[in-house]
C-alpha cells in the first residue's frame, strides 16, 4: 500500500515480515507456524456543546506469532507478540513464542488448520477506502451533526457529544503450510448523542453510522437531527404496572437478540458446556418465519472476508433455516474439540443477515398491537447456560397499533429459548451493526415489570 495514503510500510514489507518470522521459527524446531503482521492509522475527533473535546491521532502495528511444537495430539502451542517491526524485534518475538511453547503443556487440539481447509481463492472484496480527513474539517462535521441536533428544540439542552472517526488498517497473514493473505480495510464512523430536559426531566438518545465507504456515512445534519428526535420522544416517559404483553424490539437491540445466538452456537462456549443450546445442530430453535445467513463475500461491508484469522476458506451458509439451525462458529481448535470441522469462524461472524419479514416498522407495530416497543437495553441479565433473560428497558408503550407514550424504569424478562420459538414477526426495517442486519424483532409474550 503506497506510503502517500498513511501506511508506513506497502505490502510487501509486511510479506516479508511474516516470511522471516516462519522461516525463524522453522529454524527454532517449531512443527508449524502462523504470524499476523499488521499496520493501521486514524483519526478520531469528538466535539461537545460546539467545542472541540477529543481530539486523536492513533498510529498502530502489530506482529503476531503463533508457533507449535511437536504434531497433534502431542502438539504444543506459544504465542508471542510485538509492535517493533526491526528484524531484532522480531526474532526475540519468535523465541520468546518457541520459549512459552516448551513449556506449555500438550494439547490434543491444537496445530494449524487442516490444510485442504485453507482459501485458495482471494476475491478483491472492496474493503479500502481512504478518507483524507484533516483535523479541522473533522471539526466542522462534528459541529455541524451537534449543531442540527440542538437546533431541532429548545428542549435539546446538553450534549454528550458528536464524534467522526476515519480509520484505516492493513495487514498480512501467513503459516508454514502455504498460505499467505491480506488486505487493507477502512472503517468510518459519524455519532451523536444528545440530551433532553424538560420540568427538570432529562433523557439521552443517540444514533450513529458506520461504512467503509465515507460517502455512504448518514448526512451530518441528518443524524443529529434524528438523535435529537429520538431524546425529544422520550421525555415525560411513565412507569407502567405489570404485565404480561408482546415486545417489538427495535432494529438496534433486535441484533443484541442475534448477538446471543452467535453466542451460543460459538465453538468455544459448546466446547466448554457453557451454552444455553448444547447439540441444537439440526433443531428447531427459532420459530419457522427466522432464517439467518453468514454472507463473508459481500463487497465493502463491515465483516467481509475470503479468510479467517486461521487462513481457512469463508463461504455464504445458512446459519438457521425456517427455524432450525445449520451452521455453528467454529475455528480449528474448538472444531476439533466438538469432532467437527471449521467453519472458518476463527475470530469471529462474517456479516450476519437475518432475512427481513414484508412488514416494515410501522407494520411491526400494527401487528403487535398491544404491547411494549423496546428502544434500549439496560445491565447485563443474561445467562447463557440457562439461558434466563432478565434485563431492565426502555422503550414506548403501544396500544391500537400506534405509539401511545414513552415508558421506562422497567424489566423485560424471559429465557432465550422461548423469545426465539416465539418470534411472530421480523422487519423489513432493516439496519446494519457491527457486520449484523437485522430489523426488528416481534416476540409474542414476555414477562414486563413495572410498577
Amino acid at each position: 500500500m503506497p506510503k502517500r495514503l498513511g501506511f508506513t510500510c506497502g505490502p510487501e514489507e509486511l510479506r516479508g515480515l511474516a516470511q522471516a518470522a516462519l522461516e525463524r521459527s522453522r529454524r527454532g524446531g517449531a512443527s508449524g507456524c502462523d504470524c499476523d503482521v499488521s499496520e493501521g492509522y486514524g483519526l478520531t475527533v469528538t466535539v461537545r456543546k460546539g467545542k472541540p473535546d477529543v481530539i486523536e491521532h492513533n498510529r498502530d502495528r502489530s506482529i503476531g506469532v503463533s508457533v507449535y511444537l511437536g504434531e497433534r495430539p502431542k502438539a504444543r502451542r506459544g504465542h508471542a507478540s510485538t509492535s517493533d517491526f526491526s528484524a531484532a524485534a522480531l526474532e526475540q518475538t519468535v523465541d520468546a513464542a518457541l520459549a512459552i511453547a516448551r513449556h506449555t503443556a500438550q494439547d490434543d487440539c491444537a496445530g494449524l488448520p487442516e490444510p485442504g481447509e485453507l482459501a485458495r481463492e482471494l476475491p478483491d472484496l472492496d474493503l479500502f477506502h481512504p478518507w483524507q480527513l484533516g483535523t479541522e474539517e473533522a471539526i466542522d462535521l462534528a459541529k455541524r451533526c451537534e449543531a442540527a441536533a440542538f437546533a431541532v428544540s429548545r428542549m435539546i439542552r446538553n450534549s454528550e457529544g458528536a464524534t467522526v472517526s476515519a480509520q484505516h488498517s492493513q495487514f498480512v497473514f501467513a503459516n508454514s503450510l502455504g498460505f499467505v493473505g491480506g488486505f487493507p480495510g477502512s472503517r468510518h464512523y459519524l455519532s451523536c448523542s444528545v440530551i433532553a430536559e424538560d420540568r427538570g426531566l432529562m433523557q439521552r438518545d443517540d444514533w450513529h453510522s458506520a461504512s467503509r465507504v465515507p460517502e455512504k456515512l448518514a448526512e451530518p445534519r441528518a443524524l443529529g437531527r434524528y438523535a435529537a428526535e429520538r431524546a425529544l420522544a422520550r421525555l415525560n416517559a411513565r412507569k407502567i404496572p405489570t404485565c404480561q404483553a408482546p415486545v417489538l424490539f427495535e432494529a438496534p437491540v433486535a441484533i443484541g437478540l442475534l448477538g446471543h445466538f452467535v453466542s451460543a452456537v460459538n465453538g468455544g462456549n459448546l466446547y466448554r458446556k457453557t451454552s444455553f443450546l448444547p447439540d441444537s445442530l439440526g433443531k428447531k430453535v427459532f420459530s419457522p418465519r427466522v432464517r439467518i445467513e453468514e454472507r463473508p463475500l459481500e463487497r465493502q461491508a463491515m465483516a467481509s472476508g475470503a479468510f479467517d484469522e486461521e487462513g481457512v476458506a469463508t463461504r455464504n451458509r445458512a446459519i438457521v433455516r425456517d427455524g432450525v439451525v445449520e451452521g455453528y462458529f467454529l475455528g480449528s481448535y474448538s472444531a476439533r474439540k466438538l469432532g467437527m470441522k471449521s467453519t472458518g469462524s476463527a475470530g469471529g461472524h462474517h456479516n450476519l443477515v437475518v432475512q427481513p419479514g414484508k412488514l416494515d416498522f410501522r407494520g411491526m407495530l400494527r401487528e403487535m398491537g398491544r404491547g411494549l416497543l423496546v428502544t434500549e437495553l439496560l445491565g447485563q441479565g443474561v445467562n447463557m447456560v440457562t439461558g434466563d433473560y432478565s434485563r431492565g428497558a426502555a422503550g414506548y408503550w403501544v396500544e391500537g397499533g400506534e405509539i401511545r407514550y414513552p415508558v421506562e424504569e422497567i424489566t423485560i424478562a424471559g429465557n432465550l429459548k422461548d423469545m426465539f420459538l416465539g418470534i411472530a414477526a421480523v422487519g423489513s426495517d432493516i439496519i446494519v451493526r457491527s457486520g449484523r442486519s437485522c430489523g426488528s424483532i416481534l416476540v409474542g409474550n414476555m414477562t414486563i415489570a413495572g410498577d
